[in-house]
C-alpha cells in the first residue's frame, strides 16, 4: 500500500520502539507532522530548537536509546545544532530530522536553504539528506546503526519536503539494527594481570552505555581488588558515591588530592571513558608524550582506544561489557590486599573534600547542595547545565544511583533546564531538580511553556548572583578590576515561573529553602526557586575579591 513520506517516516519509528519526539514545528515537514498524528508516539512541542535538542539528548542518555528531534530548515537547524554538539561530545544516541527545501530547487539559495552535510559534518557522526520517498525506510534504519554503534552519537538526516510528500509503496526496514558484540575474553584476563603487578593503581569510568547493574558490579570489583575509583566528568553517578572505595570526580574543579593521585598512579584501568582534558585538567596530570603509566583501554569504538594515550591493552567493549567480563575473570585465589591501603585513603581524601566549606553571603550554596543531597531521595534526578554554580553542586552533592545524573560534558550553558522537562516526562513519579545560574536558566527558560503544556514538573533552584560567574572569575584572575560583558540585569525569576502558570518563590536566607522546597513540590507543577545569594562567591573556596586579588598578584 502507498504511503506518502511522513507516514513511511512515523512508521519506521514506531516499529524501533520510539514513545517521544521533540519538535518545533515548520512547514518543511508538514507531512512528518501528518504522519505522527496517528502514530502513536508523543509529539512534544518546544519553544525554540536548542531546547528541543537538548531535551532530545536527555532522553537518549537516560534510555540509551537515540533521542529524536524535529526541526525545519535554516534558522530552526541553526538552533538546534547546540544540542548536537552535546550529543557529540557526550557520546549519546541521537537523531535529528531536519526539513529540507523542494530537491528540485537545490542549489539557487532557495528561501532557507542550507547544504546540512557541510553544516553538521564536523558536529554529526552522520549527516546525510533522503532524496527518494522509498529510500526512507533504508536511511532511518542505517541511521539508528549510526547513532548507537561503537561510540553513540548525533546523525543529521535531512528531508527535502516534496519527498515527504510524495507516495510509495515500500516495506518498513525489517532487518536488525545493531550485531552482536563479543568482546575478547582473553584481553581481560590480561588486564587482571596487569593491574595485579601494578603498585599504585586507580579505576577511571565513564563514557556512554552505563546502567545500574554495571554500577554495582563495578562496585563489588573495587571491592574485591580494593583499587579505589573515580568518575570521569558529569558521570558521577556510575558508582553510590557512598561506597568506600569511591575517590571522586575528575572535574574542571578537582579535589587537588585526587588530582595527585591520578598524576601519582603507574597503572590507570579506563573503562568506557575518553579520558580528554578535564579529566586530565587540560593533559597535565598525565601527559599523553612523556607519561610513564600502564594504560588500560575499554572502549565500544576502536578509534578511541590509544587516539590519545597509547594503550598497553586496549578492549572493544562497552562499558557495561568490560566491567562484566573483567568481574568474570578475576580467580578465586588472587590476593588483592596489597590496594586497599590506597582506597582507604582515596576514600578520606574525598570526604574531606565534600565537607561542606562555608561560602560568603546569607544564602550558603554548600549548605543546599548538602540539604538536597541528605534529603531528596536517592533515585530523584539532578540536572544542570554550566556556570560557577556547578562546582558546588558537583562538589557538596552525593549521588547515590545510577541515571540520576542529567549534565552536559560538553559544557554547554542552557542543558540543565530542557533536560529537567524530558526527565520528568520520562519519570514522572520521579523528584527532578534543576540547578541552574541566572545566565544558564535564561538561555533556554522560554521551555516553562514547554514544561506546563505537557505536564513536566520539575524544581529549578536558580542561583542568581548577577552575572556570568564563571567568566567573571577568570576575568579577575586575568584582568583584575577591569569588568567588562559579565554583569546580568535579571528578570524577577519566581514571578516569571508564575506568569508561566508554574510555582516561583524567592529564598534569601539558607533556613528558609527546606520550606520553600516542599511547597515547590507540593504545588504539583513546575516550579522556580530563585536564591539570591552573595555575588563575592564565585567558586568552592574562591571568593571574588580573592580572585581579583589573585589577578593582581600574578601581574606584579
Amino acid at each position: 500500500m502507498a504511503r506518502h513520506g511522513g507516514k513511511i517516516l512515523a512508521d519506521q519509528l514506531a516499529l524501533l520502539g520510539v514513545r517521544r519526539v521533540f519538535s518545533v514545528p515548520g512547514e518543511s515537514f508538514l507531512a512528518a507532522l501528518d504522519g505522527l498524528y496517528d502514530s502513536g508516539i508523543a509529539n512534544v512541542v518546544c519553544r525554540q530548537e536548542g531546547g528541543a535538542a537538548m531535551m532530545a539528548e536527555a532522553y537518549g542518555k537516560m534510555t540509551g536509546q537515540p533521542g529524536v528531534c524535529f526541526v525545519t530548515r535554516g534558522p530552526g537547524a541553526c538552533n538546534a545544532a547546540a544540542g548536537i554538539h552535546v550529543a557529540m561530545q557526550d557520546s549519546t544516541p541521537m537523531v535529528l530530522f531536519v526539513g529540507q527545501i523542494d530537491n528540485r530547487q537545490t542549489d539557487r539559495e532557495t528561501f532557507q536553504e542550507v547544504d546540512y552535510r557541510a553544516m553538521f559534518g564536523g558536529l554529526a557522526k552522520w549527516v546525510a539528506q533522503v532524496d527518494h520517498t522509498d529510500r526512507l525506510p533504508e536511511y532511518i534504519a542505517r541511521a539508528w546503526r549510526v547513532a548507537l554503534g561503537g561510540r553513540p552519537g548525533p546523525v543529521v538526516l535531512a528531508l527535502p519536503e516534496n519527498m515527504l510528500s510524495d507516495q510509495a509503496d515500500v516495506p518498513d526496514f525489517a532487518g536488525g539494527i545493531l550485531p552482536i558484540q563479543q568482546p575478547d575474553r582473553l584481553g581481560f584476563a590480561a588486564i587482571i594481570d596487569r593491574l595485579h603487578s601494578a603498585s599504585d593503581p586507580l579505576i577511571v569510568v565513564g563514557g556512554p552505555h552505563w546502567d545500574a547493574d554495571s554500577a554495582s558490579t563495578l562496585a563489588r570489583f573495587s571491592e574485591t581488588t580494593g583499587i579505589p575509583v573515580a568518575t570521569a566528568f558529569r558521570r558521577q553517578d556510575y558508582i553510590d558515591n557512598r561506597h568506600s572505595h569511591y575517590a571522586g570526580d575528575l572535574n574542571v574543579g578537582i579535589n587537588p588530592r585526587l588530582a595527585a593521585r591520578v598524576r601519582a598512579a603507574d597503572c590507570l584501568l579506563l573503562i568506557g571513558t575518553r579520558f580528554g582534558d578535564i579529566e586530565t585538567q587540560g593533559y597535565t596530570l598525565v601527559d599523553p608524550v612523556r607519561h610513564t603509566k600502564t594504560i588500560l583501554h575499554c572502549h565500544a569504538d576502536v578509534g578511541e582506544i590509544g587516539r590519545v594515550f597509547g594503550a598497553d591493552t586496549g578492549i572493544v567493549a562497552t562499558g557495561p561489557q568490560a566491567i562484566r567480563g573483567l568481574w568474570e575473570s578475576i580467580r578465586n585465589d588472587d590476593p588483592w590486599q596489597e590496594f586497599t591501603g590506597q582506597a582507604a585513603e582515596a576514600r578520606a581524601d574525598y570526604e574531606a573534600w565534600a565537607t561542606p566549606q562555608e561560602s560568603p553571603g546569607a544564602v550558603k550554596q554548600e549548605q543546599i547542595i548538602h540539604w538536597l543531597s541528605e534529603n531528596l531521595p536517592d533515585d530523584a534526578i539532578l540536572t544542570n547545565g554550566a556556570g560557577n554554580y556547578a562546582a558546588w553542586l558537583h562538589r557538596y552533592f552525593c549521588y547515590k544511583q545510577h541515571g540520576t545524573q542529567l549534565a552536559p560534558t560538553s559544557g554547554s550553558m542552557g542543558y540543565g533546564f530542557p533536560a529537567a522537562v524530558s526527565a520528568s516526562l520520562e519519570y514522572p513519579g520521579k523528584t527532578v531538580v534543576c540547578l541552574a545560574g541566572d545566565g544558564c536558566f535564561q538561555m533556554t527558560l522560554n521551555e516553562m511553556s514547554t514544561a506546563v503544556q505537557h505536564g513536566a514538573t520539575p524544581i529549578v533552584v536558580v542561583v542568581n548572583n548577577g552575572r556570568y560567574g564563571t567568566i567573571r572569575m577568570h576575568q579577575e584572575k586575568h584582568y583584575p578590576g577591569r569588568v567588562s560583558g559579565t554583569a546580568l540585569a535579571n528578570p524577577d525569576f519566581a514571578a516569571l515561573a508564575r506568569a508561566y502558570g508554574g510555582h516561583g518563590e524567592v529564598v534569601e536566607a539558607t533556613a528558609d529553602f527546606a520550606a520553600a522546597f516542599g511547597r515547590a513540590q507540593a504545588s504539583g507543577t513546575l516550579a522556580v526557586i530563585e536564591l539570591k545569594v552573595d555575588g563575592e562567591a564565585l567558586a568552592t573556596g574562591m571568593t571574588l575579591s580573592a580572585a581579583r586579588a589573585a589577578g593582581e598578584a600574578a601581574q606584579g
